[in-house]
């Protein structure tokens, strides 16, 4: 008699599934121990929410790659689960003892650290030495943020009561919600030209050009509505402005000469590491004290490391590892507790406001990015290839969420409609570019 072996599942599903399938058992077993580690200690507690952290992050970032998605859309929604939205609302015991107040304020440093490697090695990936079509890439990133950034400001002026915070400035929160839904994710954006095979074309090049430029221009404004916004209003920027200006100086002066000095004597990575995490830390800790936001001064050092050194590239390799696989969720997660999308049901009107940011933000950065690009001389169907490529926001934007309800300028509904903004223009991306490109989905 003949057995039947199961079909239809290739191997790298049927790991996903059983990667799912453990994380059941484990719940499970979590579920029937729990009553058990009432008394357990604070490192027990934290080591425990790293290990389920982890495990759901990369479990969901394997399920999305399997449809074609970038791995981080996924861990992304690993961290949503963890939250009110899901596990909160079904077990929210569960929540309130893997997640006490101490083991967040742990995870909460575990994950400013992450976000500080992340944003230096962002600035480490800010190139303007191989920009090709200036006109093109000059105009991609007018239209695509001017665009964006007017009718954010529109839509923060109309719905200002339901999404503004309650400790910054009227104004300053308009110019950070319409810098919100002008970002574009550079990092995640270079991920999908790579899984689309495009990032050598043409738009793929001008796309990464155009989003580094961007983000540049992003965190400079970010930096100027903090100043002005967050540290006690316009009395305290000449000062914060002038500090400022100083670390700058200083960082082009002598910090970035001697790091390519360092660069080009030596081929020692473990040098090359502590020199480069003490020097992001450390620039982090100068603008946390001249009122500006730690994440500033990592970005900050990371432009000034010289570019072309092959030690410098390993180290940069070594980090990135590291800082996406760990630490990087850790920050997911707590986004995904701080989200509750359950607070878009609450009212008609919420959910209204979610879909016109939404429909205003994927609309404006198209019309805005692929428009300008199309009147600079591209072609059209490049140009809204271009257009949709930038609509993706992805941890940018979770990133800009963070720090805009942390300083008080929105509040929890105005972050989760951030947040939702974040995945969904991110997960479309893919499709659309695909669509555009005349590629069918795989």
């Amino acid at each position: 008699m003949t057995s039947v072996q199961p079909t239809g599942l290739s191997p790298g599903w049927r790991a996903a599934v059983g990667a799912a399938a453990g994380l059941l058992i484990l719940g499970a077993a979590v579920a029937l121990w729990v009553p058990g580690l009432g008394g357990a200690d604070a490192v027990t507690k934290f080591l425990l929410a790293v290990a389920v952290i982890l495990l759901a992050s990369h479990v969901c970032g394997e399920l999305v790659r399997k449809i074609g998605q970038p791995p981080v859309l996924g861990e992304i929604l690993g961290g949503l689960l963890l939250g009110p939205s899901v596990l909160g609302a079904v077990w929210p015991q569960a929540v309130g003892w893997l997640f006490p107040p101490d083991v967040l304020a742990a995870l909460d440093k575990a994950a400013q650290l992450g976000l500080v490697v992340f944003m230096f090695l962002l600035g480490c990936e800010l190139r303007t030495d191989r920009l090709k079509l200036p006109r093109v890439i000059g105009a991609t990133v007018v239209g695509g943020m001017g665009l964006p950034f007017l009718c954010g400001v529109g839509v923060a002026l109309l719905a200002g009561p339901m999404l503004a915070g309650t400790r910054g400035e009227e104004w300053a929160f308009y110019l950070f919600f319409g810098l919100a839904v002008a970002v574009t994710a550079l990092p995640v954006l270079a991920r999908i030209l790579v899984d689309l095979g495009i990032e050598q074309t043409r738009v793929g090049v001008l796309a990464l050009s155009s989003a580094a430029i961007g983000d540049g221009a992003a965190w400079l404004v970010l930096t100027l509505i903090l100043a002005a916004g967050s540290a006690g209003g316009f009395g305290q920027v000449p000062e914060t402005a002038g500090l400022a200006a100083a670390l700058l100086l200083v960082t082009v002066l002598c910090v970035r000469p001697a790091l390519a000095a360092l660069a080009a004597r030596t081929d020692s990575a473990r040098v090359l590491t502590i020199v480069l995490v003490v020097g992001a830390t450390g620039f982090s800790a100068l603008t946390q004290l001249i009122n500006l936001h730690p994440l500033i001064g990592a970005f900050l050092f990371g432009v000034a490391v010289p570019r072309g050194s092959e030690a410098v590239r390993r180290v940069g390799e070594q980090l990135q590892g590291f800082t996406l696989m760990i630490l990087l969720p850790l920050f997911f997660a707590g986004v995904g507790l701080k989200t509750s999308i359950g607070l878009i049901g609450a009212h008609p009107w919420y959910w209204m406001a979610a879909l016109g940011i939404l429909v205003v933000a994927q609309v404006s950065k198209v019309v805005g990015a692929g428009g300008a690009a199309l009147l600079a001389g591209l072609p059209r169907r490049e140009s809204l290839q271009l257009g949709v490529l930038m609509n993706c926001r992805g941890v940018t934007e979770l990133v800009i969420a963070a720090i805009g309800l942390q300083f008080g300028l929105i509040n929890q509904l105005g972050f989760t409609i951030l947040v939702l903004l974040a995945i969904i223009t991110t997960a479309m991306t893919v499709y659309l570019v695909r669509y555009t490109g005349g590629r069918p989905l795989s």
